[in-house]
């Protein structure tokens, strides 16, 4: 058991921590800037207490991270807790008023307290690199999703009948007709052939079929509705972010893959049926690849939140729900894995049908799979060795 514990909240150009001994009482309560020569100097002030010290943090990213970086080099012990326990915790604690300091209080009297805190270790380069390859290729999808679904709505204002005649999110012919001539006059004007030959000089597959959906749909509408023309520029200025994002994407998607592929455990884990290399990396990202950070298979299904907790109340005994804290990048992991597992493995197929054989909806049914999935995945990075359908045949030890 330590013998200090210091709590820091963390902020974008300054920390607070505070220190307090096994009685609660508090042994330093200091502001310091988020700078390296000044974080080392708190590290060594706080040593100088006692070097038998328990750090804790509100955050495990973006801020924190230099704090992070330098506690894990100097060999400091540290365990995060999730900002959301913070904000809970603190009503608890003796005044309404909220200040770093009573933050900082509260983040070292929890960690005094508390035996479930995940403690934090430090990533390999891989999975730090894929960490945050993985976050950005998050917000392009995210960002694309925003704009077609922008680009759809002005399209669907002036000119609905182009806008229902391809799937925008699918067809990048259709992206770069967008490009092109976005108003049903126009396309009139330009007409089938030439519109055809335009597509085919911009090396667009299926220009016939996509000219011709185009010429249908402007032959179906002869009014021009106001402010067509500046909705029009609109359409073509998010037609080409898309385009633009597809391709950030698909070299974001490749950076991932080489990246992924150097890990060590990168071909144990895309042998498990429905993990490609995308939900891999997204893997190695949410864990740093070394399952030493977690006891048991069981505390991984806990942290990705496949874990039902117990929700009791008097009388009202066996009700069973999804933890609030949780990864949702792990659960996300897990839960699309399995999803797509069922359609190309014959053995997570079979589990499936029989949880909904017991009367499971879908996704009750999905959830236990990917939960049955964590105990595979995890013997199978234990004992370094690709998925079989077959169970390992354990044999005899020679006399």
């Amino acid at each position: 058991m330590p013998a200090i514990w210091a709590g820091v909240d963390a902020g974008k150009t300054h920390h607070h921590c505070t220190v307090i001994d096994s009685d609660g009482q508090r042994l330093l309560s200091r502001k310091t800037a988020n700078d390296e020569a000044e974080l080392i100097d708190l590290i060594a002030e706080v040593n100088a207490l006692d070097t038998d010290v328990l750090w804790a943090v509100d955050l495990n990213s973006g801020g924190a991270a230099l704090l992070i970086t330098l506690l894990l080099d100097h060999g400091q012990e540290l365990i995060y807790i999730p900002g959301r326990t913070v904000h809970h915790a603190s009503g608890s604690y003796r005044g309404d008023g909220k200040t770093d300091a009573k933050d900082a209080f509260v983040i070292a009297d929890q960690a005094r307290m508390r035996r479930d805190l995940q403690p934090l270790a430090a990533f390999d380069e891989i999975a730090a690199d894929l960490r945050i390859y993985t976050a950005r290729r998050t917000d392009l999808g995210a960002d694309r999703t925003r704009a077609i679904n922008r680009m759809r709505d002005q399209l669907l204002g002036y000119f609905p009948a182009l806008e229902r005649a391809f799937d925008y999110s699918k067809s990048k012919a259709a992206l770069v007709l967008l490009g092109g001539d976005q108003t049903p006059a126009a396309l009139r004007r330009m007409g089938q052939a030439r519109l055809e030959s335009w597509l085919r000089a911009r090396k667009v597959r299926n220009a016939a079929r996509v000219a011709r959906a185009a010429i249908t749909a402007a032959q179906a509408q002869r009014t021009t509705v106001r402010g067509e023309k500046a909705a029009a520029s609109m359409v073509a200025k998010l037609a080409g972010e898309v385009i633009a994002l597809d391709a950030e994407i698909a070299e974001t998607d490749a950076a991932i893959e080489g990246r992924f592929r150097e890990h060590e455990h990168a071909g144990v884990i895309t042998s498990l049926p429905g993990v490609g290399t995308l939900l891999g990396a997204e893997f190695i990202a949410a864990t740093g690849g070394d399952m030493a950070a977690f006891a048991s298979a069981d505390r991984l299904a806990g942290v990705a939140g496949l874990a039902p907790v117990p929700k009791d109340s008097g009388r009202i005994s066996g009700n069973l729900h999804r933890p609030r804290r949780y990864s949702r990048r792990l659960m996300r992991v897990f839960y699309m894995s399995a999803l797509l597992s069922i359609r190309c493995c014959p053995a997570s197929q079979a589990f499936y049908e029989r949880k909904r054989a017991e009367g499971k909806r879908h996704a009750q049914a999905v959830i236990a799979l990917a939960r049955r999935r964590v105990n595979v995945l995890w013997a199978m990075l234990r004992d370094g060795r690709p998925y079989s359908a077959a169970p390992p045949v354990k044999l005899a030890a020679a006399a």
